[in-house]
């Protein structure tokens, strides 16, 4: 059985998260689906406010909340930079049958998502 690639898992993560953000009135300006490429999503909310939305796809048992706090403080200075707001969505993602075992191309999956959080 052939395991799910890193930037599947990825395009996963992104699928379900700009439905969220489309379901809260967003605006795509652009969307960036590459591995490890920030931000993933450029968009506008109601009020016409500039959001950088970055996108973290983790395997169980993997928490999808922890970021690279390093590197976050690089795209919060880009953000500010650029007067955007940021917002982090974690996106666990794990095999439905047996949270132990990899997600198969074949295999369900279970998505753990609480939502995105705004950073600045």
């Amino acid at each position: 059985m052939e395991e799910l690639s890193l930037q599947e898992l990825h395009q996963i993560a992104m699928n379900h998260v700009g439905k969220d953000l489309e379901s809260k009135g967003f605006e795509f300006i652009a969307i960036n689906s590459q591995l490890k490429k920030h931000p993933q999503f450029i968009c506008v909310d109601k009020k016409n406010t500039l959001h950088f939305v970055m996108i973290q796809a983790v395997q169980y048992p993997e928490n999808p909340q922890e970021y690279d706090v390093i590197f976050m403080e690089t795209f919060l200075k880009h953000a500010k930079e650029k007067k955007a707001k940021v917002l982090f969505a974690g996106v666990g993602i794990a095999n439905a049958e047996n949270f132990e075992l990899p997600v198969y191309k074949t295999s369900d999956y279970i998505i753990n998502y609480d939502g995105f959080k705004e950073l600045l």
